[in-house]
This record gives C-alpha cells, sequence and structure tokens, in this order.
C-alpha cells in the first residue's frame, strides 16, 4: 500500500509518500513548498487572501505529486497558524473547493499524540518511559506516556514564530529585557506541564520539530545529510549556550551559523529558549532529536487502523470547532 501525507505548516507545506512494509512506512518520495504562511497572518491572525491561493496552489501540486508517485489521495492536516485563524474555515472551504481536498485542523493535544506515537515507534520500547517535545511556529506539544500513546499531552501556544512576532521582533538584536520578559512568559505557561513531567520521571526525553533539528545541528549534531539512524543528541548545556549566542546576533548573522536556515533565522532564538527553559524547569538535561513526528504518526495510525481513523476523526474535530487556544492537559484512554 502507498500512502501519501500533507502538512501545512507555519513555513512551508511538506508531502511525505511513503510504502507500508512490515508496519512501518517507508519514506519513498518526499517534498516542500515554501509559503511561510505565518510571515503573511496579521495580528488579528487571519490568513489574508493572497495566502490562501498560495496555499491552494501549493496543494495542488503536492495533490499531483502523490498520483504521480501512485499514492492514495493524501491525508492532509494544517498546524496552528490555520487552525487557529478566525477565518480558518473560510480556507478549508477554498482549498476544498480548488484542490478537491479536505484539510484538517487538528487539536494540539491530538497533534501532541500523533507526534508522541510517530517517536515511540522510531525509539522502540527500550526507551522506556517517554517525553516528547515539539516546537513549532505557533504551539509547544508535550507528551508523556509508557506505552503506545501518551497518559497525557498538552499544547502550548509557545511555538517559536509566534513568541518572536510578540516579544522580538522590534529590534535586531533583541534587547535584555524583551528576552527576560520573554523567558518569564514561557516559565509560566509551562509551570504546571513541566511539575506534571518532573513527577513522572521519564527515562527518554525526545525532541522533534525542524526547530530541535537545527538547534541540534547548531550545538554540534551530525548533519542531516549523514541520514536519520545516525544518533542525534542536544543537552541543556550546549542549548543554554546556544541561547547566549543567538541573542547578541541580528538573524542575517544567525542564518551564517551551522544548522540555522535563512527562514527560521529571526525565530531561532525563541525556539531556543522554549526548548531550554523546559528541560530546565522538567528537570532535563539531554533530549534525543527524533527524525520522527505527526507526519510519521499519521501513517502510523493508517496502517493500523485503516482509512476509518481519519474519518472517524474529522468527525470529531471539523474545522470550525477547532479551539483557538491553549489545549489542557488531557489523560489518554489506556485502551488505545
Amino acid at each position: 500500500m502507498r500512502m501519501s501525507v500533507i502538512d501545512v505548516g507555519s513555513k512551508t507545506v511538506r508531502l511525505v509518500v511513503a510504502d507500508a512494509q512490515g508496519g512501518v512506512p517507508l519514506p519513498v518520495h518526499t517534498a516542500k513548498w515554501k509559503l511561510r504562511l505565518s510571515e503573511q497572518v496579521g495580528l488579528d491572525g487571519m490568513v489574508p487572501e493572497p495566502a490562501v491561493q498560495q496555499l491552494v496552489t501549493a496543494v495542488s501540486a503536492a495533490t499531483r505529486t502523490a498520483q504521480r508517485w501512485g499514492a492514495a489521495a493524501p491525508l492532509t492536516f494544517a498546524t496552528t497558524v490555520v487552525r487557529n485563524a478566525p477565518n480558518c474555515l473560510d480556507v478549508v472551504q477554498t482549498l476544498y473547493a480548488g484542490t478537491g481536498i479536505r484539510i484538517r485542523t487538528l487539536p494540539g493535544e491530538v497533534e501532541a499524540e500523533l507526534t508522541f506515537l510517530g517517536a515511540r515507534r522510531w525509539m522502540g520500547w527500550r526507551a522506556g518511559p517517554l517525553a516528547m517535545l515539539d516546537i513549532g511556529g505557533g504551539s509547544l506539544e508535550v507528551a508523556f506516556g509508557r506505552g503506545r500513546l501518551p497518559d497525557f499531552a498538552a499544547s502550548l501556544p509557545l511555538g517559536a514564530n509566534r513568541l518572536t512576532r510578540e516579544f522580538l521582533s522590534e529590534e535586531q538584536p533583541p534587547c535584555g529585557e524583551s528576552v527576560k520578559a520573554l523567558r518569564r512568559r514561557i516559565r509560566h505557561q509551562l509551570r504546571d506541564v513541566a511539575s506534571r513531567i518532573r513527577w513522572e520521571g521519564p527515562r527518554t526525553t525526545v525532541a522533534t520539530s525542524r526547530t530541535f533539528e537545527q538547534l541540534g545541528r547548531l550545538c554540534g549534531a551530525p548533519p542531516g545529510r549523514q541520514g536519520p539512524f545516525v544518533p542525534r543528541h542536544l543537552t541543556r548545556r550546549d542549548l543554554r549556550r546556544a541561547v547566549d549566542r543567538l541573542a547578541v546576533l541580528p538573524s542575517s548573522e544567525r542564518a551564517q551559523l551551522a544548522g540555522i536556515s535563512a527562514p527560521r533565522a529571526e525565530q531561532s532564538l525563541a525556539g531556543a529558549l522554549v526548548g531550554h527553559t523546559a528541560m530546565k524547569l522538567m528537570g532535563i538535561t539531554e533530549v534525543t532529536i527524533c527524525p520522527w513526528a505527526i507526519r510519521e504518526g499519521i501513517l502510523l495510525r493508517l496502517i493500523e487502523e485503516g482509512s476509518a481513523w481519519w474519518s472517524d476523526l474529522a468527525q470529531t474535530f471539523d474545522a470550525g470547532a477547532a479551539p483557538a487556544g491553549p489545549t489542557p492537559l488531557r489523560v489518554a484512554d489506556p485502551s488505545r
């Protein structure tokens, strides 16, 4: 069976085409379209019409690419930038009219559950009790569990792009007071979730997302060209040094650093602050950079439960009902 998934994120539209062999989604083709949606969204959170049309073009191209590779109709989802937009339903309807693809907007805690599943499958059972951190453009997802799916999952409004716009966009490099104010916000938002992680005492903590991948490379992890099976780790001490390094540089100079791409240079400091503060409050000294995340989690659920799972999810969480704020800690159903 050949499957595909389209991920509409804050920076890019990403396509993964994979074969299901032995219960594992094996990638056969990946592609991305750079849209930088989050940079086009105004202070009111609305996705402007030109950006919606760009999104229609990108999703159409991704769908055609999936078809050329012999995949079934892609499972398509959008993360925070679309989910939290006041005109979210209009965006979804315009995409369907222009592409024939029904895009799903999943609550943050569901994103966390799916990302956890991908991380658990990659790390295996020997990882033991597992904590997961995922820094996106608009939100931070956190999960912990001992089994296939997390015991609890949470989504917090601590995305790297969101925080950059709120705290660090006025000056380059930002002043010390802005950085301190951002740290205070992060600590306040993370307090309850961090206490739960400390109490659970995970044996292994994984970090997913492009933000963590780039921070890991900045701190000395092997480059991506060495492949996904090379171990990559990020220590809290090294991340603290990275925060100090990024804080004194404008975005243009951050983009010259190892691992930091130009599109993500501006938000790299906020991402580093979220990552370091989370690790410190949770009592975590090292994380493993995990290459599998939400896209792989969706493909795994498709393999294990079939397409009915995606249809049931769509009936439970439609675009118009997607929550605009952070989702609370939620205890998962242990029977799943």
